[in-house]
């Protein structure tokens, strides 16, 4: 037997194990919009409507087309320019709810970790796939970078709500792993509004296992 032989035999042998989820549409409901009220706040605000160009929200502070990387990006020096893939934050009700809840907290506002879209009526929003097309009623497009990892610095928002408790900045990255929303950049331009339908168009999917 050849090596192309071989070769072709193996992968014919993987693609055959593999688990394909097909693609699948899911849809759900904008909640809430928020942005900054200046360029350097962390804290977002609600407002009537969320305007979005190619670059992600102008004069947002994870605004533009570029950012610098930092401890996500342990593979580039710090400070080292690249594409803006977290222009945008997406979250979910339910999951404020249980962070809170696991915090030990009243409640969990969007606006206190720098969200900019809140969407009800999709499970686990947290979880839903890179690559997903986020397609607002309003014609916006948003592409899905992947989950967002908790930080200290949201955490440190979130303490600051709350001047009678201790160790709240650390427990956040801790109790809001997987639960913390989404980030993502925009591929169509346009402008979301609070109510309008929102459609996750979630692309097929498997799990990369390589032989070792």
């Amino acid at each position: 037997m050849s090596v192309v032989d071989a070769s072709s035999k193996d992968m014919d042998a993987a693609l055959g194990a593999l688990n394909i989820i097909p693609a699948w549409r899911l849809v759900g409901r904008v909640a809430e919009v928020l942005q900054t009220a200046k360029p350097d706040d962390f804290n977002t605000f609600a407002c009537d409507s969320l305007e979005l160009g190619l670059e992600g929200i102008t004069g947002d502070r994870h605004g533009g087309f570029s950012r610098f990387s930092g401890g996500r990006e342990p593979y580039y020096p710090r400070g080292t320019e690249m594409c803006n893939e977290r222009q945008l934050s997406i979250l979910a009700p339910d999951e404020l709810g249980l962070i809170a809840e696991r915090m030990d907290i009243d409640r969990l506002e969007a606006g206190w970790i720098g969200g900019n879209i809140v969407i009800e009526g999709m499970p686990h929003l947290s979880l839903i796939p890179p690559r997903t097309r986020l397609v607002f009623a309003g014609g916006a497009v948003v592409r899905v970078d992947g989950d967002n990892v908790p930080c200290r610095s949201a955490g440190k928002s979130i303490a600051a709500q709350f001047a009678d408790r201790s160790g709240l900045d650390l427990a956040f990255p801790k109790l809001a792993r997987r639960l913390r929303g989404l980030v993502g950049y925009v591929e169509k331009p346009g402008t979301i509004l609070p109510g309008e339908e929102v459609t996750a168009h979630i692309p097929e999917q498997w799990i990369y296992q390589p032989e070792s």
